[in-house]
């Protein structure tokens, strides 16, 4: 339940602080190309601290390694306080990046501390069921922000530049307000949710005699087979959800959903209002929602299957039905191909915590070592959508898919692989 609680809160951390970039964006007077930067920041942690994460566990065990890792969050929620005061753009970034550094320690340690609490039969499954957690908190974190931090109009750069004197001040330091508040809340809760680590009695899962090395480690074929299964999921799962309201506009969706009154009624109820007023992005990017939530439901459901059935043929599943859902989608128009790309968020979901109890089968002490190179893997959300964009450029978002359909495959494969070997010493 206390590893569950670490899960739910970097989900929710993680989707708080998207909801920040507009009114950033407003507040530091940023291009487009620098708010974007805010991501990079993100998976940028990951690439870079996950393996100095994974030594720092084999040094003080998972327990401790938790509680740095919350309080490395903490500092950088705090830090968000004077990069709003001073609106510095760089302090903001250092916020971002150590925020994200701490939830990278949390990744490297929770991950395989929850395959290990129990059966090995069992690892996927309770691993589903925590990632089902985390993905609870990326869909209440929208409401959240919404309500705490863009609750009031966020005024455009011209606005500001028009305002003189005290009324400049007095709305920047509203501004500035707006973010600081709940991150300072935030970082209070997460203090206490360390001190609760503290007196917890978490059992010792890492010999102190011996941990292993990293040479061990890239000799583990099946282990590094699942680095690159990581690599390819979040890449898949990020892309298709970074593009699908610019896929929507491509296939000019916007008059179908209005002249079909069941769609119009579901972006009414989600938009709160009517749609005939609204931007073409903000009518297909509500859709968006299903994607993301596909991915909550089919862990839930996940943490069942994986529990019944042996998880390397329920990814196998999961990969060819996600795949054969890409090809309806290229192949067809309107809302059925809207639909179908939709619900492979449902069946993104139980991928990653599948792949890497997977990928730690039969890995003993090198378990900090491993979930460091697979949490590491998580940048692949960083190279994988540029690279993406860069085919629909070129070709189009109907063949550029294509390039998804291999990164499903590769996962389909290494399911396969998987589902005939008994799960052992995760």
């Amino acid at each position: 339940m206390l590893l569950t609680l670490l899960f739910f809160l970097w989900g929710f951390i993680t989707v708080l602080v998207d909801s920040l970039i507009p009114r950033l964006r407003e507040l530091f007077t940023l291009s487009y190309f620098q708010a974007g930067m805010v991501q990079f920041a993100f998976f940028g942690a990951y690439f870079i601290l996950s393996i100095p994460a994974s030594y720092i566990l084999s040094k003080i065990g998972y327990k401790k390694g938790i509680i740095f890792g919350l309080l490395t969050m903490a500092l950088g929620c705090l830090l968000f306080y004077p990069a709003a005061s001073y609106r510095i753009f760089g302090i903001f970034m250092l916020a971002y990046f150590i925020l994200a550094g701490g939830m990278t320690i949390l990744q490297v340690a929770a991950n395989p501390f929850v395959a290990v609490l129990g059966s090995e039969d069992g690892a996927s499954s309770r691993l589903n069921l925590s990632q089902a957690f985390n993905s609870l908190g990326t869909a209440i974190a929208p409401a959240v922000g919404a309500l705490f931090i863009l609750s009031d109009k966020i005024k455009t750069t011209e606005e500001i530049e028009g305002l003189v004197g005290t009324a400049k001040d007095t709305y920047l330091a509203s501004e500035a307000s707006a973010v600081q508040t709940p991150f300072l809340g935030l970082a209070l809760f997460i203090v206490f949710i360390a001190g609760i680590f503290l007196f917890a009695k978490l059992p010792k899962m890492i010999s102190e005699e011996n941990t292993g090395t990293y040479a061990e480690a890239f000799k583990n074929k099946n282990l590094m087979l699942g680095v690159l299964g990581i690599f390819f999921y979040v890449g898949a799962e990020v892309a298709i959800g970074s593009y699908l309201v610019n896929y929507f506009l491509d296939m000019n969706l916007v008059d179908v959903i209005k002249e079909n009154s069941f769609m119009k009624s579901i972006a009414e109820g989600i938009l709160n209002s009517g749609i005939t007023e609204k931007d073409s992005k903000a009518i297909v990017g509500v859709f968006v929602t299903f994607y993301w939530s596909g991915a909550m439901i089919g862990r839930f459901a996940g943490a069942y299957l994986t529990k019944i059935m042996k998880p390397g043929k329920v990814l196998g599943i999961f990969a060819t039905i996600a795949i054969c859902l890409i090809f309806v989608s290229i192949s067809t128009t309107g809302l059925l191909s809207m639909w179908s790309i939709l619900a492979v968020g449902l069946f993104n979901s139980i991928m990653f915590p599948t792949i890497f109890t997977l990928a730690l089968n039969g890995i003993g002490d090198l378990k900090p070592k491993a979930s460091g190179l697979l949490c590491m893997a998580i940048v692949g959300g960083a190279i994988i959508p540029p690279l993406f964009g860069l085919l629909t450029d070129n070709v189009g978002f109907k063949s550029a898919l294509l390039f998804i359909v291999i990164c499903y495959g590769y996962i389909l494969w290494y399911g396969y692989k998987n589902s005939k070997n008994k799960l052992q010493n995760v």
